[in-house]
Parts: structure tokens; C-alpha cells; sequence
């Protein structure tokens, strides 16, 4: 990366000072990904705010945004419906509360809870 890069340094427009070293903003480090077995994912049928539609909601995963997606991709697919993963928690849209928590153990996530709902 170049030292004096434009992107790094958007809010300074001109410095008269030609030994100024612009500061970049320090990038906010991604949560390292747990391993499954030290997830505790939480996995529960939710209805509210959605129009009496149920979802199955699965809360409580810590790691990176592109793990949570993979991992929610997974399910989707495994479960044949849509979904979102986002802000880490997975909704997988139907009742497929019993499906998730077998699927989420053969992937080797130990301590999977189901909730009610």
C-alpha cells in the first residue's frame, strides 16, 4: 500500500507541512471464528414482527461475517428454503426448528440448545 494513498486519508484535504504524515483510521480486526464444538448456538421458532410468518432463528454464533453466511448458506440449502444470516444470527424461514438442531450436530457443533417458540 502506497504511504500517501487518497483513500487512507479522505477528511485531510491540503497540508502546507510537507513532513505531515497522514493517519489512517485503524481497521476494525474481524472476531476470530470459534470452533463448532465451542459455539453455543441457540435455535428457536420466532414470529415476531414478521406477519405471523414463523422463521427459525439461530442466535449466538461468534466469529467472522463470511463464516456466519457459510454456515447459513448450509442450512438453507440443507432445509431447501431462503433465509438471511446478518448481525450474527441465521433465519431460516419456515419451522425447521428439529432439522437445524440435527443438521448444526452432524457439522460438530456440540452444545446446541432449542428453545421454544
Amino acid at each position: 500500500m502506497k504511504q500517501n494513498d487518497w483513500k487512507d486519508r479522505l477528511n485531510v484535504v491540503y497540508s502546507t507541512n510537507p513532513d505531515f504524515n497522514y493517519e489512517a483510521e485503524e481497521q476494525d480486526e474481524e472476531t476470530a471464528t470459534l470452533d463448532p464444538k465451542d459455539q453455543n448456538l441457540r435455535v428457536q421458532l420466532d414470529r415476531k414482527n414478521r406477519g405471523g410468518k414463523v422463521v427459525t432463528l439461530i442466535t449466538g454464533f461468534i466469529g467472522s461475517d463470511n463464516d456466519l453466511k457459510e454456515l447459513g448458506k448450509l442450512l438453507k440449502t440443507k432445509c431447501g428454503v431462503g433465509g438471511s444470516a446478518k448481525e450474527g444470527e441465521i433465519i431460516i424461514q419456515g419451522d425447521f426448528k428439529q432439522k437445524t438442531i440435527d443438521l448444526l450436530l452432524k457439522e460438530g457443533y456440540k452444545r446446541t440448545k432449542g428453545t421454544g417458540g
